[in-house]
């Protein structure tokens, strides 16, 4: 990777899927940002510490199963099932777009990508956009999340 947090600012779903139309390899990054991820280029498992050979991220590319339905509708669930993330993580986390290689598979099957080239952040606007993309479909559904035993987001750590 080759970049600084100093990065476009993408400000509208359509914008997002214009740049998913445009480009492959591209994923959703959500941490502090490039400066930070650059030196290290490798996320670890946060159950076992164990360094893993990429960023941990979620794709972008559309799926050939997706077939003709709206891009924007892709994008928003993409960014909608991971919008916990801020939260859960702490603060600083911003997503931001970057594009790679595919390393390997972490112990989520996300993708760990190497050879990165940060791209853009993503604006809160397009988070919120994106929910209420999701909120307009007809079937319930909700972004990933992880619980502990207690039923507590972060498997049960206090927040």
């Amino acid at each position: 990777m080759s970049a600084t947090d100093d990065l476009p600012v993408v400000h509208t779903l359509d914008e997002l899927a214009d740049l998913v139309e445009k480009h492959d390899r591209l994923y959703i990054r959500w941490s502090r940002g490039p400066g930070i991820d650059l030196d290290a280029a490798s996320s670890k498992d946060d159950l076992t510490g164990i360094p893993m050979p990429g960023l941990s991220a979620n794709p972008l590319d559309v799926e050939p199963w997706w077939e003709d339905r709206p891009l924007r509708l892709w994008v928003a669930r993409r960014l909608y099932d991971y919008a916990h993330l801020p939260h859960e993580k702490g603060p600083g986390i911003r997503p931001w777009v970057l594009q790679g290689r595919e390393r390997g598979r972490g112990p989520d099957n996300e993708p760990l990508v190497s050879d990165g080239r940060p791209l853009c952040w993503i604006d809160q606007a397009v988070i919120d956009a994106a929910r209420d993309e999701v909120d307009n479909q007809h079937n319930d559904w909700g972004p990933l999340q992880r619980t502990g035993r207690d039923g507590r987001p972060g498997g049960g750590r206090p927040a």
